[in-house]
């Protein structure tokens, strides 16, 4: 999977803006492929990266505070170093209080914060599965139908994952593309962008005419 940009990272994480750039800042996760230098420059998340994302919204919800989740960040990257992503790669439980990894051993956990309590099991996989499902689907075209002066077009929308928004195409009229940040502006785009090709149609048809007249 090639990078996605930050605005996407937090379509498929289901995280805000805010958060996501507060956590880039404060070194909690920090986008592999490219981060951001300046005005203009985006940021690039690799698939691992959204997995991470996803894990620390869900500890969030748990009622894992971020200090907790550097904390583990921090036992962890000094305790099993050989692990680049801790939040993607091994498998946590928590009990709203605490963080734990199960080692090789099925019976033996680390508490990263404290002493062991009963604790429930974050399903990785069904995370993963379910970041790869929104990575996929997010990438798919889907069709729309648009009127313009009484006639119908269909038009394919696709989302641009490296740099956020909607790329839209009208294939009845070749090179008729448009883009737009929301699906709703990306269809008006697209409205405004078959107007001005029919248009440039009607141009190129009366020369013609002129030219065998």
């Amino acid at each position: 999977m090639a990078g996605v940009n930050a605005k996407t990272a937090c379509r498929i994480a289901g995280l805000s803006y805010r958060q996501l750039d507060y956590w880039d800042r404060t070194h909690l996760i920090k986008p592999s492929l490219q981060e951001a230098r300046g005005t203009g420059s985006a940021r690039l998340y690799a698939f691992m990266d959204l997995i991470q994302l996803r894990v620390a919204r869900m500890l969030r919800e748990k009622g894992i505070s971020l200090q907790k989740i550097r904390k583990c960040l921090t036992y962890l990257k000094k305790h099993a170093s050989a692990t680049e992503k801790p939040l993607a790669q091994l498998r946590l439980l928590t009990d709203g209080e605490s963080i734990f990894v199960l080692t090789k051993d099925p019976k033996v956990m680390v508490d990263t914060l404290r002493g062991g309590q009963f604790v429930f099991s974050l399903a990785l996989g069904e995370i993963v599965e379910e970041v790869r499902g929104k990575v996929a689907e997010l990438g798919s075209r889907r069709a729309y139908k648009v009127m313009v002066g009484g006639k119908e077009y269909t038009v394919e929308l696709q989302p641009d994952l490296e740099d956020g928004g909607y790329v839209v195409e009208c294939a009845p009229l070749p090179g008729c593309v448009s883009q737009g940040d929301t699906i709703e502006e990306a269809l008006s785009m697209v409205r405004d962008a078959i107007r001005g090709h029919l248009a440039i149609l009607r141009q190129e048809e009366k020369a013609k005419a002129r030219k065998v007249a």
